[in-house]
């Protein structure tokens, strides 16, 4: 699909405010005393994030703890019931849903298209944001090398809907990164992952940030998340129960708690970082 054609899709886009430059160590996502109400139940509770250039946040906590509620927030997709979310220094609703797309890019848990595209185009689509503004120059590029960061360079010419799970994932990823905005947003995005693909993905979030943009990764892999987050926040029942550095978060006691299940946290014997093991009745191996 052509970029002409891609804009036959999308409305006209005059007087959008475009990003600035970022500045190292800014505010690009902010949570103020966030609370969230879905389905008549409270799933966020004054819940208070800052998310700056050049760190990885990784978002822990069992399921149903606010995780995926809270980036779906922090995007500016989903309604506060009381508290303020910022993006790019200003209010969520402030900015146009264009404007919010040149500024952070958002991959979900699952990635579904009913039409027939081909991997080529859904990258592709990442782009469509930028169309009609100076940027538009580097289609071309952006797609070529986030194709080959997802590690789907030879996918092109082939159909979306025939791929695996984990190919579609890496794709999607693709069009996430082919986006370049500062913010990006990622729900699970190791979960349909071999562990190759996994630690690639985490390497990207890395150079993202090491690159001076902001990453919100939702993981929950412990281990992923203790081994490249700047940040951990642990969420539970609708509240961030601890939030820094995971050697300040992953305790044993904190974790028990959280995930009701007893654990023991050990360094790697190699990289040094932090593995959380949960502990186990022991087995009778004997015949």
């Amino acid at each position: 699909m052509s970029a002409r054609t891609l804009r036959s899709f999308l409305p006209r886009r005059g007087g959008r405010r475009l990003p600035a430059p970022v500045v190292a160590g800014s505010a690009l996502a902010e949570a103020r005393s966030l609370h969230v109400r879905l389905g008549g139940r409270a799933v966020l509770a004054g819940v208070d994030l800052t998310v700056r250039a050049g760190e990885v946040v990784a978002l822990v906590g069992p399921n149903g703890a606010g995780k995926s509620t809270l980036l779906a927030a922090l995007a500016g997709d989903l309604p506060a019931e009381s508290g303020e979310v910022r993006v790019d220094g200003l209010p969520a609703g402030a900015w146009s849903a264009g404007e919010l797309a040149l500024r952070r890019a958002v991959l979900p848990q699952t990635a579904g298209l009913s039409f027939p595209f081909t991997v080529g185009e859904v990258v592709r689509m990442g782009r469509a944001p930028w169309a009609g503004t100076a940027a538009e120059e580097e289609d071309d590029a952006a797609v070529r090398e986030a194709m080959a960061a997802a590690d789907v360079a030879g996918f092109g010419p082939r159909p979306f809907a025939a791929l695996s799970g984990g190919e579609r994932a890496r794709v999607a990823l693709a069009r996430v990164l082919a986006q370049r905005t500062a913010l990006l947003l990622l729900d699970e995005p190791t979960a349909a992952l071999d562990l190759r693909h996994q630690e690639v993905v985490l390497r990207i979030c890395r150079e993202r940030a090491a690159a001076g943009d902001a990453v919100v990764v939702v993981l929950h892999d412990l281990g992923l998340a203790g081994a490249y987050a700047d940040r951990v926040a642990l969420l539970h029942d609708g509240r961030i129960a601890a939030d820094g550095p995971p050697a300040t978060v992953y305790l044993p006691e904190l974790l028990s708690r959280v995930y009701s299940q007893p654990v023991d946290v050990i360094d790697h014997p190699c990289s040094r970082g932090p593995l959380v093991i949960p502990r186990r009745e022991g087995r009778d191996f004997a015949s």
